[in-house]
């Protein structure tokens, strides 16, 4: 099968053709048509296997004889979840509608805002955005929905994983209802499909190959080694085998910087490219790696989806990631387009647990080699592969009423207390038994004979509640009192009245009389 044999006009195929294709993979053979006859959509693929061409030719297709985007609008918008992933999307577009009169754009966060609102001021036939730069163009009205016709989630499960859901949810609510749908992805998670729910309208579902399977045109081998000894390993692996350009993943942005600064110490060209870099230091280094200027690309996984460095012969997994999935995405930067790879991990005994569900996850164990002279002082046994469970949910607990609804719990609320109201079990009637109501009663009753007078117990005195505070006296008391303070304290009276007098210049008044307050002096302090 050829590219003529599905749908695209001739501009397009001499596109594809300069750019060294001659037979579609198989999931651009099942994407392109259906995308071409206006049907939904959802594509899982593993990486490196041309699902970016298998939605951008024939969304180019679709659009190249209709109507040009008015000021402000798209007609096509291509939603990626890293600003590296949006370039190469865009060039793309570019490369392939080069002999077409479409207009087209990439807008994500780090650079400037003013320059990609002038761009979008003219008008843009396919926009390719982030989510987050996306809705800051829309709430300052450089761009609408109006003429939109198609929407594309390009890594959807990689914008999940990163938290874009609720901007998704934002940008969705944003576009209009009639408008075709492409979900294009590596993996078709239980999240994508509860996405999707929503999403698609009785999509073509196209899945060409296992799910988180490598390619099998890479060579996987692990080398085990001593935490500490990693970087003097990779040093000699690069330099004994003569490899000229390589990405190398660690799980840290600082672990990059630090072996980004040993590789160079010991004449390795090498940057580094992470969340923390600059947008412009991030493109320039991955420039320079596809240059050749730069030998080693060292990265986190913001590299690890979608970007596409034509004929990479080598990926080191420096660290193993947490998540097992992202060792697919790592090693999918190699043996890309059919061509071959090497995936090669330096692994201690501490990544134990992370090779095992990587392992467990791919469904093989990776070879071992033992590096002379790199021995680790722990070995890495080779454990058997676990079988991975889809976790099931968990059931709702009965409640011990019976049909009785659930009382909603608040936050900061002990469970015990959702059913009592925050009451002692002794307080509450309803939570208390029968010989406790029982007895419950029969204190209400005794305190309410004692309220009325009444003593429940004639060979018991009866029980007096006392006031809080002392007795009042009476009127007589109260004059016997006064007579007895005044004769005590009379002349210790006076002495203190005589020192207000020096002190203040006023008397103060007696008894309980709120003191008066001199006015303020002129006098200077």
């Amino acid at each position: 099968m050829s590219f003529a044999d599905l749908g695209l006009s001739a501009p397009l195929l001499d596109a594809v053709s300069e750019q060294g294709y001659s037979e579609p993979s198989a999931i651009q053979a099942e994407a392109i048509p259906a995308v071409i006859h206006g049907k939904d959509v959802m594509a899982a693929a593993q990486t490196g296997t041309g699902k970016t061409a298998g939605f951008t030719l024939p969304i180019l297709e679709r659009l190249k004889d209709g109507p040009r985007a008015k000021p402000n609008q798209a007609r096509a918008l291509i939603l990626t979840p890293t600003r590296e992933l949006a370039a190469q999307v865009g060039e793309s577009v570019v490369d392939y509608g080069k002999y077409l009169s479409l207009r087209s754009a990439v807008v994500f966060g780090g650079v400037k805002i003013n320059p990609q609102m002038q761009k979008l001021c003219k008008g843009t036939d396919v926009l390719v955005a982030t989510p987050g730069r996306l809705l800051d163009l829309y709430n300052q009205n450089a761009v609408k929905f109006d003429q939109l016709e198609v929407l594309v989630l390009d890594e959807a499960d990689r914008m999940l994983d990163m938290g874009f859901i609720h901007d998704i949810r934002k940008i969705l609510r944003l576009l209009p209802t009639r408008r075709q749908n492409l979900l294009f992805s590596a993996t078709f998670s239980d999240e994508i499909r509860q996405l999707a729910k929503g999403l698609v309208n009785d999509p073509v579902e196209i899945s060409v190959t296992p799910r988180n399977a490598a390619a099998t045109t890479v060579k996987q081998w692990l080398s085990p080694v001593d935490k500490n000894r990693k970087a003097p390993l990779l040093i000699k692996l690069i330099k004994d085998n003569d490899w000229q350009q390589l990405i190398v993943f660690t799980r840290t942005k600082h672990g990059a910087n630090r072996l980004a600064k040993q590789l160079e110490a010991k004449n390795i060209t090498a940057a580094a490219i992470h969340g923390n870099k600059s947008q412009g230091a991030r493109t320039r280094a991955l420039a320079n790696f596809k240059a050749g200027e730069v030998r080693a690309l060292v990265a986190t996984d913001i590299a690890a989806r979608g970007l596409d460095i034509e004929q990479l012969p080598q990926v080191v997994n420096y660290d193993l990631p947490n998540v097992a999935e992202d060792y697919v995405h790592r090693i999918g930067r190699t043996g890309r387009a059919g061509a071959s790879g090497e995936a090669v991990s330096l692994v201690c005994a501490e990544e134990l647990e992370q090779l095992v569900g990587i392992e467990s996850l791919t469904g093989k164990l990776i070879e071992r080699v033992s590096v002379e002279g790199f021995e680790p002082t722990e070995p890495l046994p080779e454990k058997p592969l676990k079988v991975l469970k889809k976790k099931k949910p968990k059931k709702p607990k009965k409640q011990a009423g019976g049909d009785r609804p659930a009382v909603e719990h608040k936050d900061g609320q002990r469970s015990a207390d959702n059913a009592r109201g925050h009451k002692p079990a002794g307080k509450n009637k309803r939570h208390r038994g029968d010989s406790q109501a029982a007895s419950g009663n029969r204190s209400e009753q005794r305190t309410g004979q004692q309220r009325d007078g009444q003593n429940p117990d004639p060979a018991k005195p009866a029980n007096r509640r006392r006031r809080s505070g002392p007795k009042p006296a009476s009127n007589g008391n109260r004059a016997e009192q006064g007579q007895r303070s005044s004769g005590n304290g009379q002349g210790r009276s006076a002495d203190n009245t005589a020192r207000r007098r020096d002190q203040s210049g006023s008397q103060r008044p007696a008894g309980n009389a709120p003191r008066k307050r001199n006015a303020p002096s002129n006098r200077a302090v």
